[in-house]
């Protein structure tokens, strides 16, 4: 069981500093400062869920070579460190009066592009802590704790809120990214700088070299192709959803919270049976057969009606997704670390991220554009109807046996 498996102290180390700063970030700080301090409209919100991220991933394009080419515990510390940075700024431009909407965009674009980088060296660092038959299970661990901080954190978030103010939250939240870097500080012998292949690291090309590593790779390529445009389509959902259930369908607030909170709780089922269905089912048929079931569910927001019966209708279809995409999503993670050569894995982690972040951004506004000339119902339907297709783009033959790397031999 995942549970059971024990990883070392220093992956506890590494998972707590996760946990911590996933947590921090579930109580949606900065949406909630931006609705009940600055008043922002449903406009607003929406381009600081959007063009925030998509404005980090820009910045984030010229650190993979970056963090590519050195020690991935100090870059993890120091991106920690931003995140703290930025945050701090908004509860001391709140006590001067000088707090603005364009000061949330920056916030938000620091902190997207500082997670890429995180995440980037984090995977290389997990890389180099566990051992590789071990790294499915060091995923789910992670997915799982993903999940639960969003199903726990707005809820949090909310009673902070009512019990000291709108800024408690962002204050949490940088408080949290501090702890997880305290938390990487205690962990110790790991994480050398990757051996360089006699390149420079600061040449031009290092910039794309993550994706050429991925659309060259016959196994990765589908996959990333496929995991882009399900993220975008189901992340491109959550405003419609909002529009249709809060002002159309008259869902009072804690319904509509209650309705995505609960699901998360799935992502602890999916994420316990990772290891499990692998072993028994193999990992291309979880590729062909989650994947496939991540997608057939989501037309189903298109027939939510008012009432309990609408409320129901929501959290099953999110239940089911939740539960799938917590299964595929710590496959997909070791697939990919399995996959890509030491050298190249903060480059690849970083293309894999800046491309999902900037389809979610490019169909969440598609999407809001299509629901202004229609309605948000007919663009829930369009992108139900789109993810249909996606399983089109998932890996047809087993090509988990091709370009086993040297990685798997690297930590024997």
């Amino acid at each position: 069981m995942v549970g059971r498996r024990r990883l070392g102290r220093q992956f506890g180390w590494l998972w707590a500093s996760y946990a911590v700063s996933a947590y921090g970030s579930g109580l949606g700080a900065l949406p909630l400062i931006a609705v009940l301090v600055l008043h922002a409209g449903p406009a607003e919100v929406s381009a600081l869920s959007a063009v925030g991220p998509a404005a980090g991933a820009l910045i984030a394009v010229p650190l993979a070579p970056w963090v590519e080419f050195r020690r991935k515990r100090p870059v993890m510390i120091m991106m920690d460190l931003a995140r703290f940075a930025a945050m701090a700024t908004i509860p001391v431009a709140y006590a001067f009066g000088w707090l603005s909407f364009v000061q949330l965009l920056m916030v938000s674009a620091v902190v997207a592009a500082a997670k890429i980088a995180f995440n980037a060296a984090g995977g290389a660092y997990l890389k180099a802590l566990v051992r590789p038959d071990d790294l499915l299970v060091a995923n789910a661990r992670f997915e799982s704790t993903n999940w639960s901080s969003i199903a726990v954190g707005p809820p949090l978030g909310g009673a902070a809120i009512g019990l000291f103010g709108p800024v408690i939250t962002v204050v949490a939240d940088a408080l949290s990214y501090l702890l997880s870097a305290l938390g990487i500080t205690a962990i110790r012998g790991h994480g050398e700088a990757p051996r360089t292949t006699g390149r420079s690291p600061v040449r031009a090309g290092a910039l794309l070299d993550g994706w050429r590593h991925i659309m060259g790779h016959p196994g990765l390529r589908p996959l990333y192709l496929n995991q882009i445009l399900v993220a975008g389509l189901i992340m491109a959902t959550e405003p419609l959803l909002a529009v249709l259930l809060l002002r159309q369908l008259g869902f009072p607030p804690w319904q509509y919270g209650l309705a995505f909170a609960a699901p998360c709780l799935g992502g602890l089922i999916g994420s316990r049976l990772a290891r499990r269905v692998v072993s028994r089912f193999g990992r291309h048929r979880v590729f062909r057969t989650i994947g496939t079931l991540r997608a057939i569910w989501l037309i189903g927001l298109a027939f939510v009606r008012p009432g309990v019966v609408g409320l129901v209708t929501v959290m099953a279809v999110e239940l089911a997704i939740i539960i799938n995409m917590s299964l595929y999503n710590p496959v997909l993670a070791t697939y990919r670390l399995e996959h890509t050569p030491e050298h190249l894995v903060a480059r690849t982690l970083t293309a894999w991220s800046i491309g999902q972040q900037a389809s979610i951004a490019i169909l969440t506004a598609l999407a809001g554009l299509l629901a202004d000339v229609t309605s948000p119902r007919t663009a829930l339907t369009v992108a139900g109807l789109l993810i249909l297709t996606t399983p089109l783009l998932l890996p047809r033959r087993d090509r988990t046996s091709q370009h086993e790397p040297e990685v798997s031999r690297s930590h024997s």
